[in-house]
């Protein structure tokens, strides 16, 4: 996505309001898409010279902000657009990513995700805990992990087996090859 200056922004927002031209007219006029001069115009219109400015940082927001967005999203006939502007948003996509997260698996897809890598544990202390611990969530997650590393290592001996059957195959092809090059030679 191209980045603009303030000043560009600026200036298009302006002969809009100066009735110089529509969004469509601007858009053809500066190789612009018509709906993003539009959301420029509605920013200035809500934010003045501010709702123009590239925000230099990632905004975050609270588990709470964005679910209460997207409830007032599912609940009102609000657009995006309108609703990024009533809550104070530039970025009325954020909302759309938001909403489709939530009804995609609910309020978790809300929370926040821890950042970096993840530290390693020792694997026996992990067991001991969760079998020891009392919620069923934690045994459930204990028993998906062990199908799934079943799984994995069934997965992996089938793999590698395989290749050991390629490899014999490809020296017994070759023996093959030997055999009649030499066999061709002696009659010759």
């Amino acid at each position: 996505m191209a980045k603009y200056s303030f000043e560009f922004k600026h200036k298009v927002v302006m002969e809009y309001l100066n009735g110089e031209g529509g969004y469509e007219y601007l858009g053809k006029k500066y190789s612009t898409r018509h709906c993003i001069i539009e959301k420029w115009v509605a920013n200035y219109k809500q934010y003045g010279d501010e709702g123009l400015k590239r925000v230099r940082r990632n905004q975050s927001y609270t588990f709470e902000f964005k679910l209460h967005v997207v409830e007032l999203y599912l609940t009102s006939e609000l657009s995006y657009k309108e609703l990024a502007l009533q809550v104070g948003m530039t970025n009325p996509a954020q909302i759309t990513r938001w909403v489709l997260d939530y009804r995609a698996v609910g309020p978790e897809a809300l929370k926040p995700k821890k950042k970096g890598r993840k530290k390693s544990m020792d694997k026996d202390k992990i067991i001991h805990d969760i079998e020891n611990g009392d919620s069923e969530e934690q045994k459930e997650l204990l028993k998906q992990l062990q199908d799934e590393n079943l799984k994995l290592r069934i997965e992996n001996a089938f793999l590698k087996e395989l290749r050991r059957l390629r490899l014999e195959e490809e020296a017994h092809l070759n023996e093959l090859r030997e055999s009649s090059t030499a066999s061709e030679e002696n009659s010759n």
